[in-house]
């Protein structure tokens, strides 16, 4: 399957391609983790939200890198509110929208929960590979142990004593 290019004629403005990469990736990455929202992380990278949803629907990479940072974001957000719930905020410093932050964790709590399911998924299946490859190991090291002591003298039968 060909890859389509992430940028069109209309869209190259602040598109600078690295090979397969595009500088504004990791600060569109950045700006989503940071703000759990597609417009202000486009506007941090410089780049149009058209071009980030049709390159997030034509590129899994891209949309996994995505649900990534969305994730990041959501916690971070979760945290901050929990903090300022338990300790509350001070008088002068920058106001909090506790009741906005809570309806914005919960509309996204599904993706959230999905996203977190198979991140967990994924590294079952990566630690189960870990198991599995150290087991094997093992296995090899015993083989190696069991002929190396298969070839040593044994030491339980004494030689035959010589007749003085």
């Amino acid at each position: 399957m060909d890859r389509k290019p992430c940028c069109d004629a209309q869209d190259r403005a602040g598109c600078q391609n690295a090979g397969d990469r595009h500088e504004w990736h990791q600060d569109f990455f950045d700006g989503l983790a940071e703000t759990s929202n597609v417009k202000a992380a486009a506007k941090h990278a410089k780049i149009s939200t058209s071009q980030v949803y049709r390159l997030k629907r034509d590129d899994p990479e891209f949309a996994r890198n995505w649900d990534e940072a969305l994730l990041q974001g959501y916690e971070a957000l979760e945290l901050e509110t929990l903090d300022r719930l338990r300790h509350g905020t001070k008088a002068d410093g920058p106001k909090y929208d506790i009741a906005n932050a809570l309806r914005l964790l919960a509309m996204h709590r599904e993706s959230v929960t999905k996203h977190r399911a198979l991140k967990a998924a994924n590294n079952e299946e990566a630690m189960i590979r870990s198991i599995n490859a150290k087991i094997s190991t093992l296995r090899k090291v015993e083989q190696t142990a069991v002929r190396t002591i298969e070839l040593l003298p044994d030491k339980r039968t004494k030689p035959p004593k010589a007749q003085s």
